[in-house]
């Protein structure tokens, strides 16, 4: 018996979004994804405030999340919704 579906592991990858790192410790990843950075995350991004009629911009901190995903898929060989063989 011949093995027809040959799922697809996929990684989605994410970053939260900036803030100041003092703020970073508690932030989550979406749902369904793992944090791969811990403590503060990574401080490579800037945020901004807006202060009167100046902008300032600071480095800031996030986490890095990956998700993984099965993406069904036929090996090869085999083809439609149910991996028929040809």
């Amino acid at each position: 018996q011949m093995k027809k579906q040959c799922d697809q592991k996929l990684l989605i990858r994410m970053k939260t979004e900036c803030v100041p790192c003092s703020l970073n410790l508690d932030t989550q990843c979406p749902a369904g994804y793992t944090k791969t950075t811990n403590g503060t995350g990574i401080p490579d991004c800037r945020y901004y405030l807006e202060i009167k009629t100046h902008t300032l911009s600071f480095l800031g901190c996030r986490h890095y999340c990956v998700k993984e995903f099965e993406q069904p898929e036929c090996c090869q060989g085999h083809w439609g919704p149910h991996c028929m063989g040809k």
